[in-house]
């Protein structure tokens, strides 16, 4: 025999118990892949019922939104109505009605509107779009509503635009004044 050459080994046939040993591993093999794809489908379809449920409830809040608008001028031509007399005031019987079913529409909806007088200010629930120095107030109290906020379930949909309570400026100068100096 040459160097070249090698002595060629003939393969055996594999023992029946390892065949059975590699043939319970390759049925585990399977039986896992199995197992994550069913898991990965079960997952796949409860996010995507998930999202359906999101998706849905985001386009019922833009809906709700863009009738809040409408809704608030009813109640503002509603509110001045109540100082009118004569045919006018029929009339406003007449809307009052129907911007309580309205009002009833966004309940069944899960929609709540919410009132911010008196509450410390939330960035959550609250737009501050004015201030107002009030000493006879705890500083970051909501002192008046310009327009109610709205949520839906428990996410607030349309924050209400408030005034806010800020500490008179002679306080502050004369906190200023009464402190020790560090010199």
């Amino acid at each position: 025999m040459s160097q070249t050459e090698q002595p060629q080994h003939e393969s055996l046939p594999p023992s029946p118990e390892s065949a059975d040993e590699v043939l319970q591993a390759e049925l585990q093999e399977y039986k896992d892949k199995y197992l994550r794809a069913l898991a990965e489908a079960e997952n796949t379809r409860k996010r995507l019922a998930r999202e359906k449920v999101e998706a849905q409830s985001y386009a019922v809040q833009n809906i709700v939104v863009d009738l809040l608008q409408p809704i608030d001028h009813f109640e503002q031509a509603l509110h001045h109505a109540e100082e009118a007399k004569g045919d006018i005031t029929t009339w406003a019987k007449g809307f009052e009605m129907i911007l309580e079913q309205l009002r009833q529409v966004l309940v069944d909806h899960g929609v709540s509107s919410y009132s911010s007088l008196s509450l410390p200010f939330d960035p959550h629930m609250h737009e501050a779009v004015e201030t107002e120095e009030r000493p006879d107030v705890p500083e970051g109290t909501v002192v008046h509503e310009f327009q109610k906020g709205y949520r839906l379930g428990g996410r607030t949909i349309r924050p209400a635009r408030v005034r806010v309570a800020t500490r008179p400026s002679w306080e502050e100068t004369s906190a200023a004044e009464t402190e020790p100096s560090s010199n």
